[in-house]
């Protein structure tokens, strides 16, 4: 069973930079796919970026030209690099990896089996 943990989160103002970081201890190379998604009080949790072995990336499109999603092999850590936050970000950030996900679907949490707890990120105007 992989296990997956975030960390980088944290209280920024509007503008400002964070990165996200998801480390996998016991890495599973079968996973192909990884992903962040995001959930702010009171609404779903919806898919911010993902990103497959073969290097294929998707953003939704309120973070596409901000937020930037890879990954590390080597070390088994998925990253999001996010700039010029806005408080309308502020949400629980988790990571999630699955052997398989449909193209169609790499940004619903739906598809995704493991996840991880979770890292807070407020952004304050």
């Amino acid at each position: 069973q992989v296990q997956l943990a975030e960390s980088g989160g944290g209280s920024v103002q509007a503008g400002g930079s964070l990165r996200l970081s998801c480390s996998a201890p016991r890495y599973d190379y079968h996973i192909y796919y990884m992903g962040w998604f995001r959930q702010a009080p009171g609404k779903e949790r919806e898919g911010v970026a993902a990103v497959d072995s073969a290097g294929g990336l998707w953003y939704s499109d309120s973070v596409k030209g901000r937020f930037t999603i890879s990954r590390d092999k080597t070390t088994a850590t998925l990253y999001l690099q996010m700039n010029s936050l806005k408080p309308e970000d502020t949400a629980e950030y988790y990571c999630a990896a699955d052997s398989y996900v449909r193209l169609e679907d790499v940004l619903s949490d739906w598809a995704y089996k493991t996840w991880g707890q979770g890292t807070q990120v407020t952004v304050s105007s």
